[in-house]
C-alpha cells in the first residue's frame, strides 16, 4: 500500500517580509499569503494580511467566511446592525458571509486573516 506524503508549507518571518499591495483607497493593503486552490477546490481557504493606515475608512461586504485576527494598532470595526468594536493586539473576529464591515483606524492596524475563498477573490 503506497502513501502519499504532503509536505507543509512554511513563510518564514512572513509577518515582516510579505510586502502588501494598495488594495483600495489610498490606504488599505491586502495580500493573499497562500490558498489551498490546488488541493482543494470545493474548500479553499486562503491566508494573508491586511493593514490599513489612517484615512478613508473601508466598507467591505463579505461574500465568504472569513476570520482575522489583530496582530499591531488598532481598529474600529462595525457592522450594519450598529455593532461598533476598538479592537487591537490579540482581539479575533468572525465576519460571515454577507456582512457588511466597516474598517477605520486612527493610525495603522495590522491583521492576519484566513478566508474561505480561492486566491486573490477578496
Amino acid at each position: 500500500m503506497a502513501s502519499s506524503m504532503i509536505p507543509f508549507n512554511h513563510f518564514p518571518n512572513a509577518q515582516a517580509n510579505f510586502r502588501l499591495p494598495l488594495i483600495a483607497n489610498e490606504n488599505a493593503y491586502l495580500g493573499d499569503i497562500y490558498s489551498s486552490d490546488n488541493n482543494d477546490s470545493d474548500k479553499p481557504i486562503s491566508c494573508g494580511f491586511y493593514r490599513l493606515e489612517k484615512g478613508t475608512p473601508l466598507v467591505y461586504e463579505y461574500k465568504y467566511h472569513e476570520m482575522k485576527i489583530i496582530l499591531e494598532g488598532e481598529f474600529e470595526i462595525s457592522d450594519e446592525t450598529g455593532q461598533k468594536v476598538k479592537a487591537g493586539p490579540g482581539d479575533v473576529f468572525y465576519f460571515p458571509k454577507g456582512s457588511k464591515i466597516t474598517f477605520t483606524t486612527a493610525s495603522y492596524g495590522l491583521a492576519f486573516y484566513t478566508g474561505q475563498r480561492k486566491e486573490g477573490v477578496a
